[in-house]
């Protein structure tokens, strides 16, 4: 348990202003949330405070996003860390959606936006439609997609890219072979 108190401390502070910002939510009142005070929250952020695991849990609960994502900052190199992200240690984000993967492929959360590898299973579909504060563009590296963006329906597939502005959107992989996206998201929604 240490040794993952001491992972999820490695930069898990930028990380969370990030995320909290993002959202609206002052150090207030997501202190407020968590019952625990504005100072240990600020503490937290500035990474001269750990939290426990519990309250990593808190966190995550309150801002929305999977735990798995606050933990996981042990794939880079001390040297390459804020810079690299290699293909073996991207930290999975997202809902878990069934049949969709997603993969941070930004170093972290502290820039103005994120960058998101998708992959979405045959026959895999969103929920529900879904609106966001963002602005996204997306681009297909393999397979096809069809996207319901604002009530107009398109088919997306290799080499297509696609732009979202705080419109509803629905995504369905009606096909046989996964579809692959790379999407640019601001501000970080995860």
């Amino acid at each position: 348990m240490t040794a993952l108190l001491s992972t999820m401390h490695h930069k898990v502070g930028a990380d969370l202003r990030a995320l909290r910002k993002a959202r609206g939510v002052t150090l207030a009142a997501l202190a407020q949330q968590l019952g625990r005070s504005v100072g240990w929250l600020s503490q937290v952020e500035r990474d001269l405070s750990s939290p426990s695991v519990a309250d990593m849990r808190s966190i995550s609960a309150a801002l929305n996003v999977p735990l798995s994502l606050l933990l996981d900052h042990s794939g880079a190199a001390e040297d390459e860390a804020g810079y690299i992200v290699r293909s073996d240690a991207r930290r999975a984000i997202g809902k878990h959606i069934p049949g969709l993967t997603e993969e941070l492929l930004s170093p972290d959360l502290t820039d103005d936006f994120e960058v998101v590898h998708s992959t979405f299973a045959p026959a895999a579909r969103a929920a529900a439609p879904q609106t966001r504060a963002t602005q996204e563009v997306g681009y297909m590296l393999s397979g096809r997609l069809d996207l319901t963006i604002a009530g107009r329906r398109f088919t997306v597939g290799v080499g297509d890219s696609f732009r979202i502005r705080n419109d509803p959107f629905e995504w369905h992989n009606p096909y046989d072979v996964p579809a692959v996206a790379i999407w640019v998201i601001a501000p970080p929604v995860y």
